[in-house]
C-alpha cells in the first residue's frame, strides 16, 4: 500500500509539472471546451447528443479539409482569390523602379514567394497559427538553427517553407516578465521532411528564423481561431445529410423484395441456395430478374426524399459565418454563377482580408524582416515607406465594358436626336449625370471636342486655300492652250 501511495505521489508530481509547462491560455481553452454544449446546468450535453466533438484539434480540421469538399472550399477559395494576380512593392509613382522594388521582384521570382505565402495562408487557417521557416545561408550545423539570426553582408535567404501548427509546435516560451516578448514563443520544434522524401527530421529553431502568423486572434498574440472551428458542427451535419441522402438513395431507389411462401410449399435446400444466389446477384450485380417456385415475390415501395432544403440550411449557416456568398461557395472560384451583389460583396470581403490580415500579418511582416536583416535594401524614403500593390478586384471586365459602352451609345443617340434635349440638360450635365462620366472624363471630352473643332476648321481652311489656288491656275492654263493653237 505504501509503495502504491509513493508511486501515486510521483505520478501526481509529474502531472503537476506537465501542467505547469502548458500556457494558461491552452488550459483555459481545454476547460472551456469541456463545457461546450452544456445545457440545463450540465444535465444535458447537446454536443454529445448530436454527435459533435467537445473540442476540435488541428488534426480534425486537417482531416476535414482533405476529405470534405465544402471544408476545402472554405479554406481554399478566399485564399486563392486573395492571392490572385501579381503582388508588388511600390515606393514611388516614378516610372523608374527603386532598388527595393527591383530586389523584391528578383527575390519573389527566385523563391516563388507568392505561392508559398498562399500555402502559409491556408495552413494558418487550418490551425491556431502557421509559420514560415526562413532558411538563411548561415546554417552550417544542426545547432545553428537554435541561434538568433544576425544581420550580415553575406546573409542571404535561400528558401522558405510554410508549416502548420502540427509541423511547428512551440517548444519553449519567453518567461521573463520584463521582456517585451513575454509569453511569446522562444523556440519551435520544426519537423522537416528528410532529403529522401520519407520520414521527418526535427530541429529546434529560434523564433528569429520563423515568421509566426495568426488569424482571428482575440486575447492571445500567439493563437488564433481555426477557420473551420466555428462551422465544424455544420460541416458534420452536412456530411450526415449528404452521406445519408446517398445511402438512402442506394437503399431506397433499389427497393427490397417481399417474399411470401405459398401455403403447403416446402423449399428444398437446393432451391434455397439457388434463391440466395439470385438475391445476392440482385443486390450486388444489378440482376433485374428473379425466378422462384412456390413463393410470391413483391417489390417494396421506394423511399427517397429530396435533401436539398436541408443542405441549403447548412450552407446558409456556413456562408453567414465565413462571409463567403453561398453561390460562390458552391459555384466556381470566379463566381460565374453568382449574382452581381454576391460578386460585389465577395470582392469587398477579399479586399478587407488583404488589408486587415494578409498585408500586415504576412507581407509587411516578411518584408520588414528582410529589410532589417539586409536581405532586401532599405526603403528609399523612411517617412514615405512603401505600399503593397494588389490586382484591382473591382476592375470592370471587357464584357462589362462593352455592355456599358452599348448602353451609353444608345442613350447618346436618343439625346442627340431630340432637338430640345440640350436646352433642358446641357451636354456636360448629360454626360455626368446620365452617362456616369466623372469630372476628369468630362474635361477630357471637352478637350477632345475642342481639338476636333480646331482640326476641322483647319481642314476647312486648307480646302478653301486649295480651291482658290486651283481657280487661279485654271485661266492661265486656258490661255497657254489657246496660244499654242
Amino acid at each position: 500500500m505504501a509503495e502504491k501511495e509513493k508511486t501515486k505521489g510521483k505520478n501526481t508530481g509529474k502531472l503537476l509539472h506537465v501542467l505547469s509547462t502548458i500556457p494558461g491560455s491552452v488550459l483555459s481553452r481545454l476547460g472551456f471546451a469541456s463545457k461546450m454544449g452544456s445545457q440545463y446546468g450540465g444535465d444535458r450535453d447537446i454536443f454529445q447528443a448530436l454527435g459533435y466533438p467537445s473540442s476540435v484539434t488541428y488534426a480534425d480540421c486537417f482531416r476535414q479539409y482533405l476529405r470534405q469538399d465544402i471544408a476545402k472550399a472554405i479554406i481554399d477559395r478566399p485564399v486563392n482569390k486573395t492571392w490572385a494576380g501579381p503582388v508588388t512593392i511600390e515606393e514611388s509613382t516614378d516610372d523608374e523602379d527603386t532598388a527595393l522594388e527591383k530586389a523584391w521582384v528578383a527575390l519573389e521570382k527566385e523563391l516563388q514567394l507568392k505561392a508559398r505565402f498562399a500555402r502559409l495562408d491556408k495552413l494558418t487557417g487550418l490551425g491556431r497559427y502557421g509559420v514560415l521557416l526562413l532558411g538563411f545561408n548561415d546554417i552550417k550545423t544542426r545547432s545553428d538553427w537554435e541561434k538568433p539570426v544576425t544581420k550580415g553582408n553575406a546573409l542571404k535567404l535561400v528558401y522558405v517553407k510554410p508549416l502548420g501548427e502540427l509541423g511547428a509546435p512551440i517548444l519553449k516560451w519567453e518567461a521573463d516578465t520584463t521582456n517585451p516578448r513575454f509569453g511569446s514563443p522562444l523556440t519551435y520544434d520544426i519537423q522537416l521532411t528528410a532529403p529522401t522524401g520519407t520520414g521527418t527530421d526535427q530541429v529546434k529553431v529560434h523564433y528569429s528564423r520563423v515568421l509566426h502568423v495568426i488569424d482571428g486572434a482575440l486575447e492571445s498574440e500567439t493563437f488564433g481561431i481555426p477557420r473551420l472551428d466555428p462551422v465544424y458542427n455544420r460541416l458534420q451535419d452536412l456530411m450526415k445529410i449528404v452521406g445519408g441522402s446517398a445511402e438512402m438513395y442506394w437503399r431506397g431507389a433499389r427497393p427490397g423484395i417481399d417474399a411470401k411462401v405459398d401455403e403447403g410449399f416446402e423449399l428444398s435446400d437446393t432451391a434455397e441456395d439457388d434463391l440466395e444466389d439470385q438475391f445476392d446477384e440482385y443486390e450486388n450485380n444489378l440482376r433485374r430478374l428473379l425466378i422462384s417456385k412456390g413463393m410470391t415475390l413483391k417489390s417494396l415501395a421506394t423511399q427517397v426524399s429530396d435533401p436539398s432544403k436541408h443542405v441549403d440550411v447548412q450552407l446558409q449557416m456556413i456562408s453567414a459565418e465565413t462571409s463567403i456568398p453561398k453561390r460562390i461557395l458552391t459555384g466556381s472560384e470566379r463566381g460565374e454563377l453568382s449574382s452581381a451583389q454576391d460578386a460585389s460583396e465577395w470582392s469587398a470581403y477579399i479586399q478587407s482580408r488583404r488589408e486587415e490580415f494578409v498585408t500586415p500579418q504576412i507581407l509587411r511582416a516578411f518584408i520588414d524582416i528582410m529589410i532589417e536583416l539586409g536581405v532586401l535594401p532599405p526603403v528609399a524614403n523612411e517617412e514615405a515607406g512603401y505600399t503593397i500593390g494588389w490586382e484591382d478586384l473591382f476592375a470592370i471586365s471587357e464584357k462589362d465594358k462593352a455592355e456599358i459602352g452599348k448602353i451609353r451609345a444608345t442613350a447618346t443617340k436618343d439625346y442627340a436626336q431630340n432637338p430640345m434635349a440640350s436646352a433642358i440638360v446641357p451636354p456636360a450635365a448629360f454626360r455626368k449625370f446620365y452617362l456616369g462620366f466623372s469630372d476628369e472624363d468630362n474635361d477630357l471630352i471637352e478637350e477632345m471636342l475642342d481639338a476636333y473643332e480646331i482640326e476641322e476648321l483647319e481642314q476647312i481652311e486648307e480646302d478653301r486655300i486649295a480651291e482658290e489656288e486651283a481657280n487661279r491656275a485654271l485661266p492661265n492654263e486656258t490661255i497657254v492652250e489657246e496660244t499654242e493653237e
